[in-house]
């Protein structure tokens, strides 16, 4: 694989304007519905990338890594729940930092242990902070990190931690509602975020429909990630 780091092609390709659609896909649930998403050309050409990844993941993540790379000439970029899901059949992976949290070996302990790994794959790396928000249930996210999500109740404080993550240095955002979420995060804080930062931001979980997407898009969000509502409607839900 060729070493991309040095251009950061992958990053200008996810973020090549302001209304990008990502698939994301458990590697646990790859299956038809997605085989048939990657057959529809039309449907590709309204998604940016394809990301990889879960909290705690059952099958080889290569194989399923090496399936879509098959598939499809989108980016795949790996959004990894742990340090033991590194592989090599990647474009890019989110070197992710929960900032929203207050566990050191997510804000660094596990990089340190992955980043030997990941400079010898020659992988490009998109440094990401990463901010979960609380959706009403406990998601694998919280249970896996053991850390608190944000109040949806306070904006001043997601505003604070998104000024803190672009001041690190961090080149996107991540705002997250959790799998399997009953809504998105709410509108207003995005848009306050949009407000106070000028680095890309990435918003997942909890998107039904398009208008929920297009709401999302016009409160400033640069990529919104499609990850259990594909696998519940597949290609149908580029058709609603």
């Amino acid at each position: 694989m060729a070493n991309l780091s040095s251009k950061h092609l992958v990053f200008q390709r996810l973020f090549n304007n302001n209304r990008n659609l990502v698939v994301l896909i458990d590697p646990d649930k790859f299956g038809e519905v997605h085989i048939n998403l990657f057959k529809n050309q039309s449907i590709c050409e309204k998604l940016s990338a394809v990301f990889l990844g879960g909290s705690l993941i059952f099958n080889q993540i290569d194989t399923i890594a090496k399936k879509i790379k098959q598939l499809t000439d989108l980016p795949l970029i790996l959004f990894p729940g742990s340090v033991i899901q590194l592989t090599p059949h990647v474009d890019a992976i989110l070197f992710l930092s929960l900032i929203s949290g207050r566990n050191p070996e997510y804000l660094i302990g596990h990089h340190v242990i992955a980043a030997p790994q990941i400079k010898r794959m020659g992988i490009e790396t998109i440094p990401t902070g990463y901010m979960l928000f609380e959706n009403g249930t406990t998601c694998s996210v919280t249970y896996m990190s053991g850390t608190m999500p944000l109040p949806r109740s306070k904006t001043d404080l997601a505003i604070a931690t998104a000024i803190a993550g672009e001041m690190l240095g961090l080149k996107a955002l991540y705002l997250e509602a959790g799998s399997g979420a009953r809504s998105p995060i709410p509108l207003e804080t995005l848009q306050l975020i949009r407000k106070n930062v000028s680095i890309p931001i990435i918003v997942g979980g909890g998107v039904k429909n398009r208008q929920e997407a297009d709401a999302l898009f016009d409160a400033g969000a640069n990529v919104i990630v499609l990850g259990s509502i594909i696998e519940e409607k597949g290609e149908f839900f580029f058709e609603e």
